[in-house]
This record gives structure tokens, C-alpha cells and sequence, in this order.
């Protein structure tokens, strides 16, 4: 939460959302991504990865998680369908892109991921996909889609990671992400806020044929310097785009500034405490 707080969802309703996307992409880089900091450092500790990791990552948005893991020493590939999220991570990544057009040891790739062919014949030995399921409606079968086109590029015994929200009642952002369920109700249900499930990411990992292999819990608490910073970086997320959808965006920022009020600190901070899962899988 990320991929992607999560990849931006496509309304399934064939309208699409009245937003600034380019914005939403800079806010998502600039507020919202940092929150799963947490979440990636975790991940790495426990895959130790470093120089010999050859990772790639699955809806990797604006590449921060990306840049943790480069860090690190390790040869990154991302892959995302969103320019505009994808135009911040090359400026992050490869600042220097025109001077060094054949550097193989970081990709980003915009497309799905059968198009991130990797560079090596072994294959990857992490895959990573850091957008949290268990919040939208199909979001665990959308992912079951992306590993289907993954996995034929990871090496055997490689480890991918899948996460999700924890339970709703360790999740303060569940009461403001019910909000938007609210809003999109016009909808019909469509890509609908859902409770988490315990076995989501268990479920996932088992249709997809991989090995579950450990998984693991921690915080990763929502802080904004101020309300205005907050709804934009949950809107940036794209969970409330079928609200905006049905309604507009005017009606989405007053219900979204009422929800947060009881999260809001007398210093004006908003800090909503939440806690996210992961699951480490084996490719067989």
C-alpha cells in the first residue's frame, strides 16, 4: 500500500474517475507512498536482500520501494501501468537515463509484467507486490492476474511477497475507506471497500501454485502534516475514485476532511495507526 497505498483501479463501470492524474501521481509520490516505508524495510530485512537479489516489482508506482531495494545493491525491475507514476520513478531511478541507455541493473517497464523479460537467464529471485489487497472488491483476482504473468519470469525457489491490509479493527483508515464505499453505493457496488479476509493472502499465493513460506505483520501508521495533505494522498491511493465517480470530486473531499476529523491532533497532524501483512511465497 505502493503495489502502490495501491495501484489506481480502473472503475469497472466504463466511466472514468473526474481527476487530475498527473497531480494524483505527484501526491502519491510525495505523500501517500512513504507510509509503507515500513512495510518494504521488513521485507527486505527478512530476503536479506542485497547484490545478488535480482527483483522485480509488480505495480511499483513511483519507485520508491524500487529505490530502498537498489539500495541495497540489488538489480531492480518495475513495472506499472500509470505514466504518470512511471515518470517520477525514472527520475528517481535514472536521472541520468540519456547517458546511460544500456544499464541493465534498473528497469522500469510501463505495461504488464510479461513485458519485464528479465535480464538474466536464471530468471528473478524476489518478486514483489507491494499493493495491499483485502480493501477493494476483485483486488485479490486482480492479482492472481499479475502473478500468472509474473511468475514464468522468476527462477525456481525465488520468494514473492504479496501484502494486505490487516483487520479492520487495527486499520484506522477502514472507517475513512468506508466512507467511500458510502459514496460509490450509486454504483451498484462497484469496486467496493470490503473487510479484510484472514486468508487473503494465503488464498492468493495457493491459486497461483506457490509454496507459502512465512509471513509477517507490522505498523505502518498514515501521518500528514494536515487534513489537505491527507485527502489528497487518499485520494491519490485511487481507492476513492468510483466515489468520485458517482458523485464529484467537491462532495468526496467534505465527506473524506469529516472522516478524518476524529484522527486530527490539536497541532492540526492527522495520524491514523494501521497495521499491514505479508506473505513470503516460493516459486516450485
Amino acid at each position: 500500500m505502493t503495489p502502490t497505498l495501491v495501484r489506481q483501479h480502473p472503475s469497472r463501470t466504463g466511466a472514468a474517475p473526474r481527476v487530475d492524474l498527473r497531480a494524483r501521481a505527484r501526491d502519491w509520490s510525495e505523500i501517500q507512498e512513504r507510509m509503507l516505508v515500513p512495510l518494504y524495510e521488513a521485507v527486505y530485512e527478512r530476503l536479506d536482500v542485497g547484490p545478488a537479489t535480482r527483483l522485480l516489482g509488480l505495480g511499483c508506482g513511483s519507485g520508491l520501494a524500487l529505490l530502498m531495494a537498489a539500495s541495497r545493491g540489488a538489480a531492480i525491475t518495475g513495472v506499472d501501468t500509470s505514466s504518470d507514476r512511471l515518470a517520477l520513478a525514472r527520475e528517481r531511478l535514472l536521472p541520468d537515463e540519456r547517458d546511460t541507455p544500456s544499464r541493465t541493473d534498473t528497469r522500469i517497464v510501463q505495461g504488464c509484467p510479461a513485458e519485464a523479460a528479465p535480464a538474466h537467464s536464471a530468471g528473478y529471485t524476489v518478486v514483489t507486490a507491494f499493493e495491499p489487497i483485502g480493501c477493494l472488491a476483485g483486488d485479490a483476482e486482480g492479482l492472481g492476474e499479475l502473478l500468472a504473468e509474473a511468475l514464468p519470469l522468476a527462477g525456481p525457489g525465488a520468494a514473492v511477497v504479496l501484502a494486505g491490509w490487516g483487520p479492520p479493527e487495527r486499520c484506522a483508515t477502514s472507517s475513512v475507506l468506508r466512507v467511500a464505499a458510502k459514496l460509490a453505493e450509486p454504483l451498484g457496488g462497484a469496486d467496493a471497500w470490503r473487510p479484510t479476509e484472514r486468508d487473503d493472502l494465503e488464498q492468493v499465493a495457493g491459486r497461483a501454485g506457490l509454496r507459502p513460506d512465512g509471513s509477517g505483520r507490522v505498523a505502518c501508521p498514515f501521518g500528514y502534516a494536515d487534513t489537505d495533505s491527507a485527502v489528497r494522498g487518499l485520494k491519490s491511493t485511487g481507492l476513492f475514485d468510483p466515489a468520485i465517480t458517482a458523485t464529484d470530486q467537491v462532495q468526496v473531499d467534505k465527506e473524506l476532511t469529516e472522516a478524518l476529523h476524529p484522527y486530527q491532533r490539536a497541532d492540526g497532524t492527522v495520524w491514523m495507526p494501521n497495521v499491514f501483512r505479508y506473505l513470503v511465497a516460493r516459486v516450485p
